[in-house]
């Protein structure tokens, strides 16, 4: 496999990283930065993660397991985020989640040019969505073989009245996409996963920080759109497993809820589009399973791990 184009990463321990640049956009230069780990068996095949939004790869652990079952494991840091931040850029910000595909399709590229067969798409939360629309609109591709979502954003966990407003704030992001407001979630989910207060995980807080930088109308405008292609039924010809906590928290007061729920999205959402999904999909729910469900309790992510693995050996994949 191809070596020269990459350098060590910040993880250490077998991690590498290789610098994607971007066509220019709104805010001038443009980078994604793909991450990998090899399996230490020569595997030809390979897992592709794409993270959340107001996130970045740092998941050792979940790169490690995919090794030990076979597979090559690549990440990509999207334009704006973590590694691929620049000084000019708003972190996370984006006007168009198609812009994504530009990253996207280099990895694919790449992952597939050093010897990977069999490539599984694999997103997080905003990731989740991405691929989502991604898969859709590349049904005829080559460069995956399967998809795995954990706890899509594939809607906004708000009441009817606030998601009555979204699409209003959704038009005038078209006319005033730099006007900022509120990120919309609370920082008692980054608290309970950050060994600085209540949990196990170590990453850079300037990166994926507690309280997320207020978001652009643009942003908003952006994840709308995607969203909105989901409301009716739609093909994708890969097999699918979607997975999800079995409950969201409905008290961030209360530190149990919030250690053993999704703290940031509706299940029922995720549950309700995933069955728009016209092809093979299995929707798994993970009881105990946080919002990330690979950064839940150990129980919960052996769990996990069990029925990710049990599901790809069962699509011999």
């Amino acid at each position: 496999m191809t070596t020269q184009l990459y350098t060590a990463d910040i993880l250490g321990n077998g991690f590498e990283q290789r610098t994607l640049p971007l066509k220019n956009d709104y805010e001038g230069e443009t980078v994604a930065t793909l991450v990998r780990r090899l399996a230490e068996d020569k595997a030809q095949k390979a897992v592709f993660y794409v993270h959340g939004f107001n996130d970045y790869f740092f998941q050792a652990e979940m790169a490690e397991q995919f090794n030990v079952n076979g597979f090559n494991f690549y990440a990509v840091d999207l334009r704006k985020y973590g590694r691929s931040h620049l000084p000019n850029q708003k972190l996370n910000d984006i006007r168009n989640l198609k812009d994504y595909y530009e990253e996207i399709l280099l990895s694919l590229n790449i992952i597939r040019t050093e010897g990977n067969n069999e490539i599984v798409l694999l997103g997080h939360s905003t990731g989740g969505l991405i691929l989502t629309l991604f898969a859709k609109d590349h049904a005829d591709s080559n460069l995956f073989d399967a998809l795995i979502l954990n706890s899509p954003f594939f809607d906004f966990n708000q009441s009817k009245l606030e998601k009555f407003f979204i699409p209003i704030a959704a038009f005038f992001g078209r006319l005033m996409p730099n006007v900022t407001i509120a990120g919309g979630f609370s920082e008692e989910y980054g608290k309970s996963i950050h060994k600085s207060y209540r949990g196990e995980w170590n990453y850079d807080l300037k990166w994926k920080p507690n309280v997320a930088p207020k978001i652009n109308l643009g942003w908003l405008r952006a994840i709308h759109l995607g969203q909105k292609q989901l409301r009716k039924v739609f093909h994708i010809p890969r097999p699918i497993l979607v997975l999800h906590s079995a409950h969201s928290v409905d008290n961030m007061k209360d530190e149990k809820q919030v250690s053993t729920r999704d703290a940031i999205l509706n299940v029922k959402d995720i549950d309700r589009i995933a069955r728009n999904i016209n092809g093979k999909v299995q929707i798994s729910t993970i009881d105990g399973g946080l919002h990330d469900l690979m950064l839940s309790g150990k129980s919960v992510r052996k769990n996990v791990y069990d029925t990710i693995f049990g599901w790809l050996k069962k699509k011999r994949l």
